[in-house]
């Protein structure tokens, strides 16, 4: 019995419906969805009657169709699946579907040996697996690579249509490093695979190159009025001819890669190649070099990478340097990998030493990136970069970059209720020869002035107030100290004195102490920092090497203050 497209667009919705059991579905519920549906897919507006959607019950009920559907009826009144896990798409083949499965095999077996319908061949292997499985009542013995989460694939088909028919369309897209998504005219020419993930390869309104669109980044599809625009400068047979993957630049030559592969691993790239323009150069006891002409894009770096230490890039220079740089980045990533019990170790060291260092919070990479930001920001207007109060408030972009997951664990580890309460920059250049002599910081940053018993000496300075507090606030604070380049003896360390952060001291007690202790000497690499409490005694030496000293000093606190003051934030 022939089927129309609207009766199986609502048996797939009723069905649907029926598979919900989190819901109980009544007549009128099934009716509303199939109404829906057939708006969506069909456009039709004018709804569904009651009739029609108990025929569809009765239908899918039946033999007819082959479903058999076990509908039954709750209290009279909802509509629910007797079988939980039933579902009309799950319905085995009949034998007339068999045989005629059979007979398209065999017809498509003739094109086996044809370099036109060399992409049958999994397609017919599928189908006799399939029937093999469905005959014997069996388990498939082939497992086809697949993404059943894959997103965006319901754009295929829409997309393969607009093609065909020359049609523009307007795209909602939204790229992983936008921050929202964009409206894009597209006049789109082909559809393109790679790794199991599909994009629309067209022209964007108003451009000359060409662009690639992921499937699964598209929020939604419409028809333009806008004419349509031919390719007419493009072949697709040759313009992926030199790049791995989808991302083509179209100025870009192609460039000679040799990679060495070693012994054991270069199997594996002789029988499946990274590129059809893959040769071996020269082989020894050790492995084989090949090599490449392609572009250098990312889906290039993103091949190698996946081999591990079985590929050793020997040129060009550029893509060894960078393949150093990412594989370096991601070594810094497991060394700063912070453990609970490690944690646990330094926020113990923080409260009986009041010192205690971390190497490794953040990459290379990530400090780099810091160090552009206030190299940039700083000297906009030709700031000295000396020291910088209020740091986070004049250059909020740095916020995000300095509260990274490390920072945040640690910072959670330490006192989950702690709040920034001061964040300032430190420079110490190689021509300058300051140092700061030992001493305990005291001085706590708060909103505005008032005048509360135990808090004196106020002081107001680019726009902070600060004031010296009781003891007892001065030891809920600790600070963060980010190191941005490598720290040592030579370029103005810290020294501190572990064990001196239990009270605060007087002059002539600092004297003394120091004058009869051996000071700790901070060294912290770049990306790591030196958590403090503030009352420790610590002082900072004379430079000695021609190196910078950047950091980046962040306080916080936690508990209110008294007399209605209120803290800094930052």
């Amino acid at each position: 019995m022939p089927t129309n497209r609207n009766a199986l667009i609502r048996y797939k919705t009723i069905d649907k419906c029926l598979q919900n059991r989190y819901r109980k579905w009544t007549l009128e519920d099934l009716i509303e969805a199939c109404s829906e549906a057939l708006y969506e897919y069909e456009g039709i507006d004018k709804g569904v009657s009651r009739r029609t959607v108990q025929a569809d019950i009765q239908m899918m009920r039946s033999d007819k169709l082959g479903y058999n559907a076990p509908i039954i009826v709750l209290e009279k009144k909802y509509y629910t699946y007797e079988d939980p896990h039933f579902s009309i798409t799950n319905i085995p083949l009949s034998e007339q579907d068999l045989s005629k499965l059979h007979e398209t095999i065999e017809f498509m077996r003739q094109f086996r040996g044809f370099s036109h319908f060399k992409e049958l061949d999994g397609m017919v292997q599928k189908l006799e697996d399939h029937i093999y499985a469905q005959k014997n009542q069996s388990q498939p013995v082939i497992d086809f690579e697949k993404n059943e989460n894959l997103k965006g694939i319901e754009y295929l088909d829409t997309l393969y249509q607009a093609i065909i028919h020359s049609k523009t369309l307007e795209i909602t897209y939204q790229s992983f490093r936008a921050r929202q998504e964009a409206s894009i005219t597209l006049f789109p020419y082909w559809l393109k695979e790679f790794r199991n993930r599909w994009f629309v390869v067209g022209m964007k309104e108003g451009q000359k190159d060409l662009t690639n669109l992921a499937l699964d980044r598209i929020m939604a599809i419409e028809q333009c009025d806008l004419p349509y625009k031919e390719n007419v400068h493009f072949d697709f047979r040759t313009y992926y001819q030199h790049v791995i993957g989808a991302s083509v630049s179209e100025n870009l030559a192609p460039i000679q890669v040799l990679l060495f592969v070693n012994r054991r691993h270069a199997p594996y790239l002789l029988t499946k190649p990274l590129h059809h323009s893959q040769e071996e150069v020269s082989r020894d006891a050790f492995g084989i070099t090949i090599q490449l002409v392609v572009q250098h894009n990312f889906e290039l770096e993103k091949e190698i990478l996946s081999h591990g230490e079985n590929v050793q890039v020997l040129a060009p220079e550029s893509l060894k340097r960078r393949i150093k740089e990412r594989l370096k980045t991601n070594l810094e990533k497991y060394e700063g990998d912070l453990n609970i019990k490690g944690l646990q170790v330094k926020v113990m060291q923080l409260e009986h030493k009041g010192t205690t260092l971390l190497n490794h919070v953040y990459t290379g990479r990530e400090a780099n990136h810091i160090k552009r930001v206030l190299d940039r920001k700083l000297n906009e207007h030709g700031q000295n970069t000396y020291y910088k109060r209020a740091l986070l408030r004049e250059i909020p972009d740095l916020r995000h970059l300095i509260f990274n997951r490390n920072l945040e664990r640690i910072l959670h580890a330490v006192d989950p209720e702690a709040r920034l309460t001061k964040a300032t920059f430190i420079s110490k250049e190689p021509q300058s020869n300051w140092y700061v002599t030992w001493h305990q910081d005291m001085a706590i940053n708060v909103k505005a002035r008032k005048e509360v018993p135990g808090y004196s000496g106020w002081t107001q300075k680019d726009g902070i107030t600060s004031v010296l507090p009781p003891e007892e606030v001065s030891k809920k604070t600790f600070a963060v100290r980010i190191h941005l380049d490598h720290t040592d003896g030579q370029n103005g360390a810290l020294k501190v004195l572990p064990g001196s952060h239990k009270q605060r001291l007087t002059d002539e007690q600092i004297s003394l102490i120091t004058e009869n202790s051996i000071p700790n000497t901070c060294e912290v690499g770049a990306g790591g920092i030196h958590l403090m409490k503030p009352l420790i005694l610590h002082a900072s030496s004379k430079l000695r090497s021609q190196r910078k000293r950047r950091v980046i000093h962040l306080e916080f606190c936690s508990g209110e203050l008294e007399g209605g003051l209120e803290w800094s934030e930052g």
